[in-house]
C-alpha cells in the first residue's frame, strides 16, 4: 500500500492542503469543525506528518519528548522549566507537545517518535490507564510524571516509571482535614470523565474520606467541571451553579488550585465569605494559592523533587544505568487563611 500523503488527506477531506498543514500545526485560522475532520482522517489512516527531513539531521537523535495534557495549568510550568534546563545541561533538545484534551496521548508519542526519532518520552497529566500494546510500541524509555497510579494491568511496571504523589491518598487527607473541622456537607469541584484520571484518583480519595467517616455522598454537592478549559474561568462558572442550584454546603474542595481560586471569586460575588460561612481548599500548591486572598489551603506537591528526580531518571534509562522505577513523594497540607472550624 502507497504510503499515505498530506495530498491524499486534503483529498480525502475535500480541503486544500494549507489547510491541512495548519490544522496540524493548529492554527487558530481554521473551522473547528473542519479541523476536527481533518485530525479523524489523520487518526483512521495512520498519517505521521514529517514537519522536515532538516530538522532531524540537526539534532542528531538526541531529542527528549515532552507530552502535556493541561498545558493551560500553571501547574506545569515550573516542571516544564525544570526539563529544559536539565536536557539544556546534557546536550539534548526539547521537544515539547500539547495534548488536546480529546487526543490519546499515547498516540500522540507514537507519531512524534517516529517524526523527530526521540531518546525518551515524557508524560505529564493526562489519563493514568493506557493500552498496553500501544505502550510496547514506544521504543525508548517512558516516564510517566505527575501520574502515579498503574498505567497498565496488562504491560508490567518494569516497563515505563512513574513520579508522583499518591493522588487518591492525598486528596483523602485534604477531605479528613475539613471533616476534622466539623464539615459534613463538603462539596467538590471535579472533572466529569470516565477514564481514569489524576482527577479521577482525586474524586476517589474524596469519597473514600466520605466513607470511612460515615458521610453518605450527596450528589447534588458534587460539581463536574469542563475538562476542555481547565481554568480559574471554569473554577469560576461551576462554583456559581453550584451556588445557583441551592445545595447546602459548608466546605468546598477544589481538585486543583486554579479552579480553587476561581470558585473564591464566584463565592465573593455571591456574597459568601470565605471561610466565615463557606472553607475554601485545593490542590497543587501553586504559587497563587500563597497570595489570592484569602491565602488558600491546600495540598502542595514536591515540585522539585518531582522534577529532577524525573530527569535524573529519564538519563539514566537512556543510558542504561539502571531500570524503571516507580516513586512516590509525599505531599504537604499546607493550612492556609480559607479554611476554618465549624
Amino acid at each position: 500500500m502507497a504510503e499515505i500523503t498530506i495530498r491524499e488527506i486534503a483529498k480525502r477531506c475535500g480541503v486544500g492542503v494549507s489547510t491541512v498543514s495548519r490544522a496540524i500545526n493548529n492554527h487558530s485560522d481554521i473551522n473547528p469543525e473542519t479541523k476536527q475532520r481533518i485530525m479523524d482522517v489523520i487518526k483512521e489512516t495512520g498519517y505521521i506528518p514529517n514537519n522536515s527531513a532538516r530538522n532531524l539531521k540537526r539534532t542528531d537523535a538526541k531529542c527528549i519528548g515532552v507530552l502535556v495534557k493541561g498545558i493551560t495549568n500553571p501547574f506545569f510550568t515550573p516542571i516544564i522549566e525544570k526539563i529544559e534546563q536539565e536536557t539544556e545541561k546534557k546536550g539534548y533538545a526539547l521537544v515539547l507537545r500539547h495534548v488536546e484534551a480529546y487526543e490519546n496521548e499515547v498516540n500522540v508519542a507514537l507519531e512524534l517518535e517516529k517524526e523527530k526519532r526521540l531518546r525518551g518520552i515524557i508524560f505529564l497529566g493526562g489519563s493514568s490507564k493506557h493500552d498496553a500494546d500501544k505502550l510496547r510500541q514506544l521504543n525508548v524509555p517512558v516516564i510517566f510524571a505527575t501520574i502515579g497510579s498503574d498505567i497498565s494491568d496488562n504491560l508490567g511496571r518494569n516497563a515505563y516509571s512513574t513520579v508522583s504523589v499518591d493522588d487518591a491518598v492525598e486528596s483523602r487527607k485534604m477531605v479528613e482535614y475539613l471533616i476534622g473541622l466539623g464539615h459534613r456537607k463538603i462539596a467538590i469541584l471535579t472533572e466529569g470523565n470516565d477514564q481514569p484520571s489524576i482527577v479521577s484518583l482525586r474524586y476517589e480519595g474524596y469519597c473514600d474520606a466520605l466513607n470511612k467517616h460515615g458521610i453518605k455522598l450527596d450528589e447534588k454537592l458534587v460539581k463536574y467541571v469542563d475538562r476542555r478549559i481547565y481554568a480559574m474561568q471554569n473554577g469560576y462558572e461551576t462554583t456559581k451553579a453550584l451556588i445557583e442550584s441551592g445545595a447546602k454546603f459548608t466546605a468546598l474542595f477544589c481538585v486543583s488550585d486554579v479552579l480553587a481560586v476561581g470558585a473564591l471569586r464566584a463565592l465573593a460575588d455571591a456574597g459568601i465569605r470565605v471561610p466565615e460561612d463557606v472553607s475554601v481548599a485545593g490542590f497543587d500548591g501553586q504559587e497563587i494559592a500563597q497570595f489570592c486572598v484569602p491565602r488558600l489551603t491546600t495540598i502542595r506537591q514536591p515540585l522539585a523533587d518531582i522534577s529532577e528526580e524525573t530527569m535524573r531518571l529519564i538519563f539514566d534509562l537512556i543510558e542504561e544505568k539502571r531500570g524503571h522505577k516507580h516513586l512516590i513523594f509525599p505531599g504537604e497540607l499546607v493550612e492556609g487563611e480559607s479554611t476554618r472550624k465549624i
